[in-house]
């Protein structure tokens, strides 16, 4: 079976976790004696308490902002994630994984098995504990492609559990726990939706850790990182679209909508590094190609600040996170102009046979055209170049200095070396280029040089989760084939019917499999004496279990009787006898608001009958019923002509 991570390995990483699993533990208890004492504040009219409590509520506040801000520091250790390479990449924003309380779902599920399906609770006891087996490995997964295929197991098997314990219209009574990854604030929900969203929550932090560590400073580095934050982007973004009604901040629209758009920014910034490392030349269109990159990184990152800095997100996204993310808003619209600059004075003056193409590329360059000569001079005469592109190193110098200043701020981020390297080695870069072009006899002003069209060769792509790139059998498979045996339906207890074959056969007819219906029953036949009814499913013939029987096995089963007749176990679907039922039914489906939901569902028979991927993402919690029953004979099942028996 599949292992998590060993948890105690005492790795920085893991380390991190404990160090994260125990604040989130002190916050769990501070906010218990805060709901205590608020409580008593209300209903106390005694002053002296009211005093006492007023005192021992503002302490207690005040605990939970410090855990807060010791949390915060933790969700900004970036270092601990990136890789141990050598050379210098500017460090990535990685997700903490949320963390889960136990679960214990031995009792609730025998007692359901037995209620539900009336079979021996007991018999199942390690199918049950093969699933908390599994939940328990998911909890601390390694960070590689193993990590994420242990996540997607069990959110696959997750459709399972619903599908068989999970009915529309009652709750199984246990309640899935889990931690804010951002604030550390505890959340719990009887919805099965909240733990498969958490779950994906996880497969988009386990994407954005793998993005984070991997060396940048090679192509397939660059190539596997881009991979992992485009696939964070994906999951990050299906759960938006896909869950409402989240219990915890993190989970909110709001916020998952600045996680997509932070991915796509990290994507972006590969997409730069990679053109870095692909184009060696150092001809004017390259550097130009360069210079919109750099400026398109420069527009993603803007929109990811006034993201983060929104009302209802910027009081819980990690002060760093936020200045990481406007620093590097402006060390790279730097580098934009910095390249622009390196255009204009370190390539030659066109020719008349490059002029053509480099008029084309120059005149989609900038924003608003520079002032001055026309294009034409100003790509062949060396003199107007220079003093553009002085203009632009200008501009790059003033941004160099307000990244530094961001940078400056933030007390977290200046004990990050590794960023401070890169943005003074970036400075001093456009500072010496400056003094290298600087004439002492220029007497000229210079300009105010216009910013740079952002323009990307490689737009990242946002890859939503395939599930069924992991392929799970269903752990309750004994329970029977979930057309018939799921939470959502109901059958009355199994008739065990005794038959004695006449003249005539047995006098029914028999469809389908698995399991096998009676499909119609001979008016004076012995069936009909013995009180089958056209509809009943054949559980069991003597004995033998048959849930899972193909048609022909049944078929054998009832030939090979002899004269002392045999016995057969039937169920009847409650709701099959009339066609209202099904409407009734919708109706108490309707469930109350406040509970996360999943949406967009629809209700497809069984994942087993689907070849598509999709299916997997069945959580019935919104299916829309048909209004004509469906609880009749499932006629999708027929394989078979009827025959008479």
């Amino acid at each position: 079976s599949q292992q998590g991570c060993d948890p105690f390995a005492q790795t920085q990483r893991s380390k991190l976790q404990h160090r994260r699993a125990r604040i989130n533990q002190q916050i769990n208890k501070e906010m218990r004696m805060r709901a205590g004492a608020e409580n008593l504040f209300r209903a106390t009219s005694n002053h002296k308490v009211k005093e006492t409590v007023a005192l021992e509520l503002s302490y207690v506040n005040s605990n939970l902002q410090l855990l807060k801000e010791e949390l915060e520091e933790l969700n900004s250790s970036v270092d601990v994630y990136q890789n141990d390479s050598e050379s210098i990449s500017v460090p990535m924003i990685p997700l903490g994984l949320k963390e889960t309380k136990e679960l214990d779902l031995l009792a609730p599920l025998k007692d359901f098995i037995s209620e539900h399906y009336g079979e021996e609770g007991i018999l199942f006891e390690k199918e049950i504990k093969e699933f908390m087996e599994l939940r328990q490995a998911m909890r601390t997964p390694s960070r590689n492609e193993a990590g994420l295929e242990l996540l997607m197991e069990y959110y696959n098997q997750l459709y399972f559990l619903d599908s068989r314990f999970f009915p529309p219209t009652k709750s199984l009574g246990v309640f899935f726990h889990w931690y804010d990854s951002l604030t550390g604030v505890p959340s719990h929900q009887r919805a099965l939706a909240f733990e498969k969203g958490s779950v994906l929550f996880n497969i988009g932090a386990l994407h954005t850790q793998i993005g984070a560590r991997q060396d940048r400073a090679s192509l397939p580095g660059l190539n596997q990182a881009i991979d992992a934050f485009q696939k964070a982007a994906g999951a990050f973004n299906y759960l938006k679209e896909n869950f409402s009604n989240a219990p915890s901040l993190d989970m909110s629209a709001a916020s998952l909508n600045m996680l997509v758009r932070l991915m796509v920014a990290q994507v972006q910034e590969c997409v730069f590094e990679k053109m870095t490392l692909l184009r060696a030349q150092h001809d004017f269109l390259t550097q130009l190609q360069l210079a919109q990159e750099a400026a398109r990184v420069e527009d993603v990152y803007s929109l990811v600040h006034q993201t983060m800095t929104q009302a209802h997100v910027k009081d819980y996204v990690p002060f760093s996170w936020t200045t990481m993310v406007h620093v590097k808003s402006e060390h790279f619209k730097a580098l934009s102009h910095y390249f622009a600059a390196i255009a204009l004075c370190d390539c030659p003056a066109a020719s008349d046979a490059e002029l053509p193409e480099q008029e084309k590329a120059f005149i989609q360059f900038h924003v608003t055209m520079p002032e001055g000569p026309s294009l034409r001079v100003l790509l062949q005469d060396p003199e107007e170049r220079r003093k553009l592109g002085k203009a632009h190193l200008k501009k790059a110098i003033m941004k160099h200095e307000e990244a530094m200043r961001i940078h400056g701020l933030c007390k977290i981020l200046r004990k990050m070396d590794i960023l401070q390297e890169v943005l003074s080695f970036a400075h001093k870069r456009s500072l010496s280029k400056y003094s290298e072009i600087d004439h002492e006899e220029d007497f000229f002003e210079t300009g105010d040089a216009p910013d740079i069209h952002p323009k990307t060769h490689q737009k990242p792509e946002i890859k939503s989760p395939n599930f069924s790139q992991v392929k799970v059998t269903d752990l309750f498979h004994r329970l029977g084939p979930l057309s018939v045996f799921s939470a959502k339906n109901k059958w009355y207890p199994v008739r065990r019917v005794h038959l004695m074959r006449g003249e005539n056969g047995f006098g029914f007819t028999l469809r389908g499999d698995s399991p096998v219906l009676i499909a119609g029953v001979i008016p004076g036949g012995c069936a009909s004496e013995a009180g089958l009814k056209e509809g009943d499913y054949i559980i069991s013939v003597n004995g033998k279990d048959c849930k899972w029987s193909k048609h022909a096995e049944v078929v054998q089963l009832l030939k090979s009787t002899g004269e002392e007749g045999v016995e057969i176990g039937v169920i009847t679907l409650q709701g099959s006898e009339g066609p209202k039922a099904a409407d009734k039914k919708a109706a108490a489906m309707s469930s109350g608001s406040g509970v996360m939901k999943s949406n967009k569902e629809n209700s497809r028979k069984s994942l087993m009958n689907s070849k598509s991927a999709s299916t997997l993402l069945v959580w019935s919690k919104k299916s829309k019923r048909s209004k004509k029953s469906t609880y009749g004979i499932p006629f999708t099942t027929v394989g078979d002509n009827e025959v008479m028996y």
